[in-house]
């Protein structure tokens, strides 16, 4: 039997036609698929960048514990206390960091205050809106003093896309001018015996 030339010609044209349709949903379901995947690389990018921000801060409290550690006739002495301070502030005030104890001898109290110059300048130039204090408390451990040190840093995550972050007057650590910045601190604590 030989086949109508007609009903060839109606089955190929609907082919056509339906195949044009599939490929645009194809492309659209394509297209939301890796919109998603953006938007999901972009969310784990700030993750990421608040957990650096954390090991950070955790990096900063621990070298400073090291440094009084290394120097304990000036940590028994109060020579590491720090009354809070922003990053902002100590950028504005301070020139430049302390290199008085680089090519030479210094004494303990000078130890301390290069130590603290460089710590304070590694802060500010590493953590976002920071802010730190350290203070002291002491007491007599039999024939030892034994120092307490607190560290505390801050600093100003951004968690959402608005605008960058803007300091705050009324607040030691800074927030965000859209009101989505988070506030984070790190707190550590440090005995040391002499």
């Amino acid at each position: 039997m030989i086949p109508d030339p007609s009903t060839r010609r109606k089955a190929n044209s609907a082919e056509h036609g339906f195949s044009m349709i599939e490929v645009l949903v194809t492309l659209l379901i394509i297209s939301l698929a890796l919109l998603g995947t953006a938007g999901l690389q972009a969310y784990s990018m700030r993750l990421n960048q608040g957990g650096q921000f954390r090991s950070l801060a955790v990096f900063l409290a621990a070298d400073l514990a090291e440094r009084m550690e290394a120097n304990k006739a000036a940590a028994t002495a109060g020579s590491y206390v720090v009354t809070a301070t922003t990053g902002a502030a100590y950028l504005a005030s301070a020139s430049s960091a302390s290199s008085a104890c680089v090519t030479g001898a210094c004494t303990a109290s000078s130890l301390a205050v290069y130590d603290l110059s460089q710590w304070q300048s590694a802060v500010a130039a590493t953590l976002p809106q920071s802010s730190w204090s350290v203070a002291m408390t002491q007491a007599a451990s039999g024939t030892q003093t034994q120092s307490n040190y607190t560290i505390t840093i801050g600093w100003v995550d951004r968690r959402s896309n608005t605008t960058n972050a803007a300091a705050d007057a009324n607040s030691a650590v800074g927030s965000n001018a859209a009101g989505t910045g988070e506030k984070f601190s790190y707190t550590a604590s440090r005995t040391i015996f002499n």
